[in-house]
């Protein structure tokens, strides 16, 4: 697919919004940067190369002053990834490998049928920006651990061990606003009763989950976990999320075991941006430095 030039502020607000939930690539560059025109071709390669669930877009930022400015822009190149509108990370430098490795990662989360969109307005699947190297699950089954429920696919599935319980400690690579959880499974072995807990130090153990207060509990429903409409969230006490522990202390059946077959953590990142620290990408009329 080829790349996507923006000729305007107006363009690049309407073709997020036509990327949807799909991986947007943004190429912020200049026309006088040397590191740019060095990484251009290579930009083209990539769109050619990753054509499936990913648009890239190239900014000039002469050109879109304002959109430069509001992204926070303030060195170039510097390539900013986003879904459904909503920025997701962002690199600086002409570094054509660490923008393919970048690329490969979020283009290979949004690829898994369902996951990028999760149909709540202004907020994003956030399982693409979870870091599977941080985050475990106690009492996870062998053959069926906790990667098996942060896919789409219909043949992973999380399930415990030794009893119905579980504990899930989801490690966010960025600070994130929690808006709502999305959760399936079966009739029968699926969750029931979830405690929730935020920014702990390390994982809790079954004893400290059961006994701790926690930030919310969900109460869920057969129907909750066979319909795809996300649970929400206090939306005012999940706003500044480094980790997410969730205690699964039942099921709806009252079997031995608990099974997961989709979960999906639903919000946004927040924006590390400090607006008084931006430095101007062009100069205005009239300035001389």
């Amino acid at each position: 697919m080829p790349v996507i030039i923006i000729p305007n502020d107006a363009r690049f607000q309407a073709e997020l919004a036509n990327a949807a939930g799909n991986l947007a690539v943004v190429d912020f560059t200049a026309s006088w940067c040397g590191p740019c025109q060095m990484i251009a071709p290579v930009f083209d390669q990539l769109s050619n190369k990753y054509t499936r669930g990913v648009v890239f877009l190239k900014v000039d930022v002469d050109q879109c002053q304002e959109t430069a400015h509001s992204q926070g822009v303030s060195s170039m190149p510097t390539f900013i990834f986003y879904r459904n509108k909503v920025k997701i990370a962002s690199i600086t430098g002409a570094n054509p490998e660490g923008l393919e490795s970048k690329i490969r990662e979020l283009a290979s989360d949004s690829g898994d049928a369902g996951q990028s969109n999760c149909n709540v307005p202004g907020h994003i699947d956030l399982n693409s920006m979870i870091n599977k190297s941080e985050s475990e699950c106690l009492n996870e089954s062998d053959d069926h651990n906790l990667a098996g429920c942060l896919t789409s696919s219909s043949s992973s599935y999380l399930e415990s061990d030794c009893d119905e319980q579980l504990i899930i400690n989801l490690t966010f690579t960025q600070h994130v606003k929690l808006h709502s959880i999305l959760i399936n499974g079966p009739a029968d072995k699926g969750p029931k009763t979830l405690k929730l807990f935020i920014n702990q130090p390390r994982t809790l153990d079954f004893d400290a989950a059961d006994s701790m207060e926690c930030v919310q509990v969900l109460d869920l429903s057969a129907k909750d976990l066979s319909e795809s409409t996300p649970v929400p969230l206090k939306y005012v006490k999940f706003q500044n999320v480094r980790n997410l522990q969730i205690f699964v202390k039942d099921n709806q059946g009252s079997t031995e075991t608990t099974r997961i077959d989709h979960l999906s953590i639903i919000g946004s990142p927040i924006s590390s941006t400090n607006m008084m620290e931006l430095k101007r990408v062009a100069k205005k009329p009239g300035e001389t430095h």
